[in-house]
């Protein structure tokens, strides 16, 4: 997007990748249909950025949702709204409009250099005060030197296809503030009520051996943030091996791990029965059962079975799951301990990253004239549904247009001398 800025203004712009091909991680979010955006309207979806709204919002402003599908209905793309207010391409597919883009841009003289692996700063500064960069090429070692350098280095997830957070370290040791890349979007690793009443890591060996792999439909799950608003929503997750994971889990992802964070683990609430009050849940667990089992019981007067019914018997003592009252109100309120978030490369995104506070108004770093930063590798984050394609595309612009604005300054400066 940043190149896209730059070049249709006549400026000279090469793009280095260090894979073998351009997009793979854009790619990767069309696997399951490429969700572009979200057409809620702009300031629903403009909170949706947590803490870092303030900052986003106006760049959102300039290249949101809207702007976002003119710019692929231009490529050839057209776009539909889901049921769900998401946004995607008509196929669902990425690899047509990312090869649309392409053919766009190599039009346009972009040039595009695969296979080029940054290895960091090759000397102090180039000659507009832009360091020149170090590469390790198929053809070995190669030093570029430019007039401004925009940086979009992704976060820290999927590194198999490039994002693997190396550049870290390097702008760091030149001054730059980077907070820590963390998990966002992300599965979390739970505990479990062992027959000693203490908590026990991961699933049971016998709930994991006939629920692993099981969603968990219909179901609501809040959460105390401890640094902003409590989170309730309903949806499905998944359950894996050793936890959770899914849509419901990835929009409660950031409160959970700052909880995790700041007191060692958290405590989510899960609703199995969201459609039905707590009243009428409490009337049916109470209601005579007679000679029928509890499990028998819980099927036949409030339709749960399988994997939810499987949870209250894993998390719940047997005091509890003994109670009608306390059984009731645990279905309404089931805690589920979660202790830690999956590893950050099996994560959708990340969070952290350059702070905006150190970067100007235009994109550039404070610490280093000349060099410019945009996307996932920049401190914020986003729960998925169109939020974080577009965030990063609104980036790309502004990050553009603040080059643009840079070069201009440096000739005038130049002149003047």
């Amino acid at each position: 997007m940043a190149a896209q800025a730059l070049v249709g203004v006549g400026v000279q712009v090469d793009l280095y990748d260090a894979m073998p091909s351009v997009g793979r991680k854009f790619l990767l979010a069309g696997k399951g249909g490429l969700n572009l955006t979200h057409s809620e309207p702009f300031d629903a979806f403009a909170s949706r950025y947590g803490e870092r709204c303030p900052v986003l919002a106006p760049l959102l402003q300039h290249f949101g949702p809207t702007e976002l599908r003119a710019w692929a209905q231009g490529l050839g793309i057209a776009t539909f709204i889901g049921s769900s207010g998401r946004v995607f391409p008509l196929d669902l597919k990425a690899a047509p409009l990312l090869r649309a883009w392409l053919h766009r841009l190599r039009g346009q003289g972009v040039r595009l250099h695969m296979r080029h692996r940054w290895l960091g700063w090759a000397d102090r500064q180039g000659p507009q005060g832009a360091p020149a960069l170090a590469f390790d090429t198929d053809r070995g070692a190669v030093t570029v030197r430019a007039d401004a350098v925009l940086l979009a280095l992704g976060g820290a997830s999927w590194s198999r296809l490039g994002s693997d957070g190396a550049w870290v370290p390097w702008l760091r040791a030149r001054g730059v503030d980077v907070a820590p890349l963390r998990p966002s979007n992300c599965g979390f690793t739970v505990a479990h009520l062992g027959r000693d009443g203490a908590e026990h890591p991961g699933w049971s060996a016998h709930f994991r051996s006939r629920h692993a792999g099981a969603p968990v439909k219909n179901v609501a799950l809040a959460c105390v943030h401890p640094k902003g608003p409590s989170f309730a929503q309903v949806g499905e997750f998944v359950v894996t091996d050793g936890g959770v994971e899914g849509s419901l889990v990835y929009a409660a992802s950031a409160g959970l791990r700052d909880a995790i964070e700041a007191e060692g683990r958290a405590i989510a609430h899960l609703d199995l029965l969201p459609g039905r009050s707590a009243d009428w849940v409490a009337r049916e667990v109470a209601h005579p059962r007679a000679s029928r089992s509890l499990a028998t019981h819980l099927k036949g007067r409030l339709g749960l079975d399988g994997v939810k019914a499987a949870l209250l018997y894993e998390l719940l003592p047997r005091s509890v799951i003994a109670d009608p009252h306390s059984l009731a109100c645990a279905i309404k309120a089931l805690p589920l301990a979660v202790m830690a978030p999956r590893p950050i490369d099996e994560a959708i995104s990340s969070a952290g990253g350059v702070r905006f506070e150190g970067l100007d108004d235009n994109g550039m770093l404070r610490a280093w004239p000349g060099v410019f930063c945009a996307g996932e590798m920049l401190d914020w984050e986003a729960p998925t549904g169109g939020y974080l394609l577009t965030a990063c595309f609104a980036s790309g612009v502004w990050a553009g247009r603040g080059v643009l604005r840079y070069l201009a300054d440096s000739r005038m400066h130049q002149k003047d001398a």
